[in-house]
Order: structure tokens, then C-alpha cells, then sequence
């Protein structure tokens, strides 16, 4: 059975602009990089700011987009990127953390092709270390001191900007495909693991070891 690392994943991210009544919450920033064997291909990386039009943005909603908003009018629409983005999003395994939000986006710009995100970076996260504090990606990667990797493959960025989060993302995949028995775990055993409802933080983590063939 093959390794879930030896396939092309392809990590992403949106920023959005957050629910504010009488308006939609709609993406305003995508960001992507490929894995392959298990590691991060620099050159696949991509980003497109998105158009949002005059909306107001909720007040809590992170990111730059306040200092951009000329730059987000002319930008393209998320649907009209479909013949870029297929190729990155179809016939590939899509990876994000905290995919609920991608898959919301995802689902509402391209509704006859809706890709499947197949793995979900947080709920790993929460698999792998269940005593965490917290599961933002910024902060699981200060944990696990993945912030120079990710600046490394995108210099100038930031949390909150949606090429960094890809990468932020990706990068959590290339630290989990080094762990002993997780580099080759198939993907079904992944998709297995992040599902498993945790009722016992205590014997989460031996549990899932033991099904990937790993001691913790």
C-alpha cells in the first residue's frame, strides 16, 4: 500500500473577510505549495489576492487586507481562477488546517467540482499532541519551532497572510511524515486517525500509535 507521504499533496489556505451581517463571508487571499515524498516543493508555491468588491470586513477578521483594499478590487474573482487552480486541486490529496473553513470556500466558488480536502492538519495536530494548549497554526508551529522553516519559504510573510499559513500547514505534514511509523502510514489510516473521536485524552495518542505501528 503506498505511504501517504510518497503522493502529491497540496496544501492550502484562504484569508477571509469574516461574517458581518447582511454580507456573506467570502475568501480575499489563496495561497498553495505542493508536497512530494514528504517534503515541501519551494517552486510550487502560489498566491492570488481574490476580488471582495466595497464590503465591509468584520473588525476581528486578521490579515492585511485593511492596507490593500485598492489592490482586492482588482483582483480576480475566486471562481475565474478554476482553470488555474484545477490542476493544483483535482486528482491531488488537498491538505489544510482547519479545513472546515477551506471546504466552506471551496464548496461556494466551484459548486459542480468541489475539491475534497482529505486531511486536516489541526485535527492531526490534536491526534498527535493532545495536551497542547492551543491549535493555531502559529502557534503549534512556535511549539514545534517550525517558524524558520516556514520564513525560509516565504520571506516577508506572516501569519494570517495565506501563502505563509500553506506553508505553515505543509510544513506541519513534512514534521509529521518524519515521525516513526507516520512517514509510512497510508492515507486511509490518516484519514482514520483525524476522524477518531477523542473520548480519552489519556490513551488517544497509544491508540492511533498503535493502529500506524508507531510506540509514542
Amino acid at each position: 500500500m503506498i505511504a501517504a507521504r510518497d503522493l502529491r499533496i497540496t496544501a492550502l489556505d484562504f484569508e477571509g473577510t469574516g461574517p458581518v451581517s447582511g454580507w456573506p463571508d467570502e475568501p480575499w487571499q489563496i495561497g498553495l505549495v505542493d508536497l512530494q515524498d514528504g517534503q515541501i516543493v519551494a517552486r510550487s508555491a502560489y498566491e492570488s489576492l481574490l476580488k471582495v468588491g466595497d464590503r465591509p470586513f468584520n473588525p476581528h477578521a486578521p490579515g492585511r487586507h485593511s492596507q490593500i483594499r485598492d489592490a482586492l478590487r482588482q483582483a480576480p474573482a475566486l471562481n475565474s481562477l478554476w482553470p488555474v487552480l484545477a490542476p493544483r486541486l483535482e486528482g491531488v490529496v488537498l491538505a489544510a488546517h482547519n479545513a472546515a473553513t477551506e471546504t466552506r470556500y471551496l464548496s461556494c466558488a466551484f459548486p459542480l467540482h468541489p475539491p475534497v480536502i482529505a486531511l486536516d492538519t489541526l485535527k492531526l495536530a490534536r491526534v498527535l499532541y493532545p495536551t497542547l494548549g492551543s491549535y493555531k497554526l502559529d502557534d503549534i508551529l512556535d511549539r514545534l519551532q517550525l517558524n524558520a522553516r516556514v520564513q525560509s519559504l516565504a520571506p516577508g510573510r506572516s501569519p494570517h497572510d495565506a501563502l505563509y499559513d500553506a506553508i505553515g500547514c505543509a510544513a506541519l505534514l513534512e514534521h509529521l511524515f518524519t515521525l516513526p511509523g507516520w512517514g509510512t502510514a497510508p492515507l486511509d489510516t490518516l484519514i482514520q486517525a483525524q476522524s477518531r473521536r477523542r473520548k480519552r485524552k489519556d490513551n488517544v495518542t497509544t491508540q492511533v500509535a498503535a493502529r500506524i505501528g508507531t510506540a509514542t
